[in-house]
């Protein structure tokens, strides 16, 4: 499909004058509703018709402050003709358009930094047990093994090691809270 600027008249509002810097919110803020309506008759989505006019503003801003835009005899035109080459590139590269999906991106790696602070930080609250308790915590929690087969190795009862690793999860959860 094929978009002419002739698309875009010239804004009423403008004058025959040079724009200021100064003057682009200004300008923007009057024309943002005639040039989104524009939009919104193009692409027929008022979420991609937003998107285009925020990506035309910051386009603008850039322009206006290197006061390119300044030069301009008819703003809302060349407001219009920004929107509509932003329109036309989405349309000839669509992979740079976002996309959304229900899965979560795949983690980063960190090089094993995560691993590291977790391994410290579990050493950190373990040294905070006895040893019985770090015995109960490591078997039953860390290798998940069940209180009878814990009790077993360690030479206790099921209850002394139930009743172990209570206490020393507690202890952990206390020295998380400080």
């Amino acid at each position: 499909m094929e978009i002419s600027t002739a698309a875009c008249p010239p804004s009423p509002s403008a004058d025959a004058g040079r724009m200021s810097p100064g003057d682009f919110d200004t300008f923007f803020t009057a024309d943002m509703p005639r040039l989104r309506r524009r939009l919104l008759a193009l692409t027929g989505n008022p979420h991609d018709a937003d998107d285009l006019l925020q990506e035309t503003y910051l386009r603008l801003t850039r322009r206006a402050r290197a006061q390119n835009l300044t030069h301009q005899q008819h703003p809302y035109a060349y407001a219009c003709t920004v929107a509509l080459n932003l329109l036309r590139d989405s349309w000839q590269h669509p992979s740079r358009r976002e996309h959304s999906t229900d899965r979560l991106p795949e983690a980063g790696w960190d090089g094993g930094l995560a691993s590291y602070e977790a391994s410290a930080t579990t050493l950190a609250l373990l040294s905070v047990l006895s040893e019985k308790e770090a015995a109960a915590v490591i078997l039953v929690d860390l290798e998940g093994l069940s209180h009878d087969t814990a009790g077993e190795r360690l030479g206790a009862h099921r209850g002394t090691v139930q009743r172990n690793r209570m206490r020393g999860l507690a202890k952990m959860r206390a020295a998380l809270a400080n």
